[in-house]
């Protein structure tokens, strides 16, 4: 790895305006970053230098954007300029780069052209998910702290009128086995704004994800990052303002470090959903997450597993019943400000009948989770719970240990609702089972 990129991690806290107040503080201040599960791999040297083109006027840039890249395969870079934009109107298969860089100064646009984008998006199996673009390959590193924009706003307003609309993810790393993404600014984008796919080896360092909508119609399921199939992954060092997950690991994501992130206005960290399609194996295992500062979300600390029976979460989010297991999950350091849950763990995701719920438990099960040294105070959503770790079965949730939490309540609470899980190992107030 490029000695540039390494330099990135040390201060990219600073370049993307961290100094908020809160932010990547524990109480002993003992903060330091943690290692990949598995060393990253080194990036071969770049003889070449390619500059792409543009158009200037909105045209689609494509071709300019290909044809740079084809020269620039196996040991070049590819330099995005900081005075020009760039407009891209067509789906691009990035997925045979090798040893190359792509340094992004200036800003890439998609176009809003919503009938050709459903069409033509990259189709992925998991929960309808598609793609702007899909860059893959070996050694990849994207860097230059430019901006990719999905043009979000006309997709907002027409999910709004169909649930069921197919709506682009901003970046695709879709088969990617090496490499470095960062820093780069992430805006407006349609729907997820990473997927991380059939990828390993792959660091993230310093992205500054937002957009939000300006009609009346929300900016929905903008997750900062899902991981899917994917292993050794490192988020770090980033800022995410969004309205969904700020990074969740979807089935089979294994040894992934999280750490050292800001994130606002989000659905917390996440494990899951899980279990969503029956008859499929979902694995989620080794995944640290570690000094993050949490604001104005529904949830800090978060599993969510569907249980044995078909339940709807909304029209376009149905499932249930299927297997796999949730294990070695450690959750360490962590600030929260105007947070619902301090820590959600929910085998009954989809299904509001817990009776139901409880006669169907969850096939896929949980078990040593590690959650400690939290603190902060919730919204007062919940009052006078704080948190809620609840369990379809005692049989397929086990391990779970929570301790030094100082997390309260708007009015002082710090009440937990625990159901079907072994309270002697979790150090905080259950007040229901």
């Amino acid at each position: 790895m490029k000695l540039s990129h390494l330099l990135t991690s040390a201060v990219s806290l600073l370049s993307l305006g961290l100094e908020v107040e809160g932010f990547s503080r524990s109480r002993n201040d003992a903060v330091g970053p943690k290692r990949p599960f598995k060393p990253l791999p080194h990036s071969h040297p770049r003889k070449k230098v390619c500059h792409v083109r543009s158009h200037g006027d909105g045209t689609d840039d494509s071709d300019f954007i290909l044809s740079a890249l084809n020269h620039c395969n196996h040991g070049g870079k590819v330099v995005f300029a900081a005075d020009k934009e760039y407009t891209v109107g067509t789906a691009l298969d990035l997925t045979f780069l090798k040893h190359i860089d792509l340094e992004i100064l200036g800003r890439i646009q998609f176009t809003n052209d919503t009938d050709y984008w459903q069409a033509n998006s990259f189709k992925h199996t998991f929960q309808n998910a598609t793609t702007f673009f899909q860059l893959g390959g070996e050694d990849v590193n994207v860097y230059g702290g430019g901006t990719l924009d999905g043009n979000g706003q006309i997709w907002y307003d027409l999910f709004a009128e169909d649930a069921l609309i197919l709506r682009p993810i901003l970046f695709g790393v879709i088969g990617l086995h090496g490499g470095t993404i960062g820093p780069l600014k992430l805006r407006y984008s349609p729907q997820w704004y990473q997927l991380v796919a059939n990828s390993s080896d792959v660091l993230f360092d310093g992205i500054d994800i937002s957009g939000y909508s300006s009609s009346e119609n929300e900016a929905k399921n903008t997750d900062g990052w899902d991981t899917y199939r994917s292993k050794n992954i490192v988020i770090q060092n980033s800022v995410i303002n969004n309205g969904d997950d700020c990074v969740s690991f979807k089935p089979n994501s294994t040894d992934i470090l999280v750490q050292n992130l800001y994130c606002n206005g989000s659905h917390g960290i996440s494990v899951g959903s899980l279990g969503q399609y029956p008859g499929e194996v979902d694995i989620v295992k080794n995944v640290l997450v570690y000094n993050i500062s949490m604001y104005n979300a529904s949830d800090m600390a978060r599993i969510k597993v569907w249980p044995g029976v078909a339940s709807a979460m909304s029209e376009d989010l149905q499932g249930g019943g299927g297997l796999g297991a949730v294990s070695n999950i450690t959750y360490e350091d962590m600030y929260i400000e105007n947070v619902d849950w301090a820590i959600e763990i929910t085998q009954c995701y989809g299904q509001k009948n817990l009776t139901l719920c409880n006669q169907y438990p969850s096939n896929l099960t949980i078990s040593d989770i590690h959650i400690s040294n939290m603190y902060g105070t919730t919204s007062g959503a919940r009052d006078p719970n704080v948190g809620t770790i609840v369990c379809s079965s005692p049989d397929v949730c086990s391990d779970i240990y929570v301790d030094d939490i100082d997390v309260v309540s708007p009015i002082g609470t710090n009440d937990f609702v625990c159901t079907n899980v072994d309270e002697s190992l979790l150090q905080v107030n259950c007040t229901s089972g």
